[in-house]
């Protein structure tokens, strides 16, 4: 191709200014016209590097990019040569990815039902003043319908039990399925959320589905914050933010009647719910878990040494030492000084019974793991509490200031 001599100057000129906007246009509007699109299109592009909005840029830009996809032929078709039906033969025999389901299909498996729990609230260990708290609310609108309905009350709505991790919130709302002589069916995150688009919410809907079919039944959702989180923190979640709605859509009824099926939650921060939740028919009555108070942790305690050797055993004195424990932390104090004595059994040769002193040493061992929880807990009852939801845990933290 025989090079313009006025064209060669003017790519010179370009190559010693090259952010001479005007300059590479013409040179650009030139190279077009001598049919070389190519060259004029990286000439057009560093203009609209250097002036983003430049119009003449634009059309020009618009010109060489029509130019260009006409100029290209399309890519003859070439005939294929690959065998299909020998490539299925030999693939016929693998499983497909389990992980891979049609939106169409079923869930992977329907909803087991615990059976009806034995254990009933006489079998909860002190905490008086919760047992009470649960009639009042929940288990006697129940049990006398008739007069609830005379009086106006119902047990309509959901639960929500709160309070300190591993203070017996669970084994509660077992005790109330007992007392209801209803099913029980626990619901953990992993049973919800789901990896893809539309299955969590999906897999909620099936879980109270599943749990009206069953009425009586008391539906238990477990870490209901994880499922319920504040939506204003979920901006970057779709997926979470629809499994709020579509829990606040099954507490509501909006796809079936709820009768028969008493909800109860759970949770360690109900601070983080998402306060559509706590309205009037869904989680509209609070009870406040607090670790085991003196008869409970005694009750605790006995359970766990009930099968262990022990020699002579202070409980008064170990039920002093742990106070503000967890029925976890009290359960480890057990396997500590069982560890300790299992050690000393096996360098003897001989069973070495459990003692007071041997638990009394594993309690200072072991740190009440109830103390970040009422740290964090204590800013919400006294700078949160604007309406009151959380009134009983400020009376129980005035009346214990060391914690």
């Amino acid at each position: 191709m025989t090079e313009d001599p006025l064209l060669t100057s003017l790519l010179a000129a370009v190559a010693a200014a090259p952010d001479d906007v005007p300059l590479r246009l013409h040179v650009a509007e030139l190279l077009a016209a001598a049919r070389r699109p190519a060259e004029a299109l990286a000439h057009c592009s560093h203009v609209l590097a250097v002036e983003p909005g430049n119009a003449a840029a634009l059309a020009l830009l618009q010109r060489l990019t029509a130019a260009l996809s006409a100029a290209t032929p399309p890519a003859p078709a070439q005939p294929s040569t690959f065998d299909w039906a020998k490539a299925e033969e030999q693939v016929a025999d693998i499983a497909a990815p389990a992980f891979a389901q049609d939106a169409s299909s079923p869930p992977v498996e329907d909803v087991e039902i615990a059976r009806r729990p034995t254990v009933r609230l006489a079998d909860v260990g002190g905490m008086d003043e919760v047992k009470q708290r649960l009639e009042l609310a929940f288990l006697g609108p129940v049990r006398n319908p008739e007069l609830a309905r005379r009086f106006g009350t119902t047990a309509r709505g959901g639960l929500l039990l709160y309070g300190p991790p591993g203070c017996g919130k669970t084994f509660i709302a077992r005790a109330v399925a007992g007392e209801l002589g209803a099913k029980f069916v626990e619901i953990g995150i992993a049973d919800v959320l789901d990896m893809w688009v539309g299955r969590s919410e999906r897999n909620l809907a099936e879980l109270f589905r599943t749990a009206r079919r069953n009425a009586p039944c008391v539906l238990f959702l477990d870490e209901v914050d994880a499922l319920g989180q504040k939506r204003s923190n979920l901006t970057h979640s779709g997926s979470l933010r629809n499994t709020v709605n579509q829990l606040l859509a099954e507490l509501d009824s909006a796809t079936g009647a709820n009768d028969g099926v008493f909800v109860l939650g759970a949770t360690n921060h109900p601070w983080d719910l998402d306060s559509a939740l706590r309205r009037p028919g869904r989680f509209d009555r609070m009870l406040l878990v607090l670790p085991p108070d003196a008869p409970a942790r005694a009750a605790i305690l006995r359970h766990h040494l009930r099968d262990r050797p022990v020699a002579e055993l202070d409980l008064a004195a170990l039920v002093k030492a742990t106070e503000h424990y967890s029925g976890a932390d009290l359960a480890h104090v057990c396997d500590t000084a069982a560890e300790r004595a299992l050690a000393l059994s096996m360098r003897s040769g001989t069973v070495q019974p459990l003692t007071t002193r041997d638990l009394l040493g594993a309690a200072r061992e072991v740190t009440p793991s109830t103390g970040p929880w009422f740290a964090a807990a204590r800013n919400v009852a006294l700078f949160g509490n604007t309406d009151g939801s959380y009134d009983e845990l400020a009376a129980y933290l005035k009346r214990n200031r060391s914690l």
